[in-house]
């Protein structure tokens, strides 16, 4: 396996959720059928528990889900989602906000916009700290919301062809993503200009990259379309990439497809096609809040 997959920090995913380096298929497991009870009926395990949502770029979905996710459990919630108001604009280091911010938290929740932020905070951390997003890097409870949602849909992921198209490059929710689907018997297809295709490093034998979704749509199993990040790209980069996932394909596609997409889309799927049943987008955004409330319990439900 290459190295990549390892994880070099070696800290426990109930520790710190760094990277999806961390969890093997029996934690998967655990999380996904904890999820899955706490999807039914109302249980507050977190009562008299506080969590930090700490997010240094914008988020809608990632931060609103873990705030539900832990008022839902019964815990509550300091947002901080403009540190352009916080000490932040004063010259405070991350390392001594989350030496401050976890004073008042039983778990901290980070989104930065370096690679690196997520160790540098874990390495001060005394509560656990979940990472929600770092540069470009991973986005790993993306990755677990996303796995269950193709678990959920279709029953299974062992055996289903997974075609991601989009920014392949700068996209963090498929690095994740790309990294859990390397433990299950799955075939892998990679649509995108050659100017964000996905690095190297997460490429394996028997994957197969494309330019266009045309020749792979029918054998798909799972589509995952990404936007193109173009607050990522360099000012001088121009990409001429103008692709949509379009009603020709949905008649040429399975049935039984499942069209994913993390979310904000900005044309990437039109919204004729919310309808459609094979949509699964919204749908995803709720097995979204199950996962992160598992993620919680698991972390800070246990004494």
């Amino acid at each position: 396996m290459d190295s990549y997959y390892m994880n070099d920090l070696d800290i426990p995913w109930r520790r710190a959720v760094v990277s999806v380096d961390q969890f093997s298929r029996a934690d998967i497991d655990e999380i996904f059928g904890l999820a899955a009870r706490l999807s039914v009926g109302r249980t507050m395990p977190l009562t008299g528990k506080s969590l930090v949502n700490l997010f240094y770029e914008p988020s809608t979905r990632t931060s609103s889900s873990f705030y539900a996710a832990m008022t839902r459990l019964g815990g509550s919630v300091i947002p901080i989602n403009e540190v352009n108001y916080s000490s932040v604009t004063k010259g405070e280091s991350l390392e001594d906000t989350i030496r401050t911010l976890e004073c008042y938290a039983d778990a901290l929740v980070l989104r930065h916009y370096d690679e690196d932020a997520t160790e540098r905070a874990v390495s001060v951390a005394s509560v656990p700290l979940i990472n929600a997003g770092n540069g470009a890097g991973e986005h790993p409870t993306q990755a677990l919301l996303d796995l269950y949602t193709i678990s959920k849909e279709r029953g299974h992921i062992d055996g289903l062809t997974i075609t991601l198209m989009g920014d392949l490059k700068h996209g963090r929710t498929v690095h994740s993503l790309v990294k859990l689907l390397r433990m299950y018997d799955v075939k892998l297809n990679f649509v995108s200009p050659q100017e964000l295709s996905l690095p190297s490093s997460y490429l394996m034998s028997g994957d197969s990259e494309y330019l266009d979704l045309d020749p792979v749509i029918e054998d798909t199993d799972i589509l995952y379309v990404t936007r193109v990040q173009r607050e990522r790209l360099a000012d001088t980069m121009v990409i001429d990439f103008s692709y949509a996932v379009t009603r020709d394909d949905m008649d040429r596609a399975k049935e039984n497809l499942v069209l994913m997409h993390p979310l904000p889309r900005v044309g990437e799927i039109p919204p004729e096609l919310d309808s459609d049943p094979r949509a699964a987008y919204f749908r995803q955004m709720k097995y979204g809040l199950h996962v992160r409330m598992a993620l919680l319990v698991s972390m800070i439900g246990r004494d």
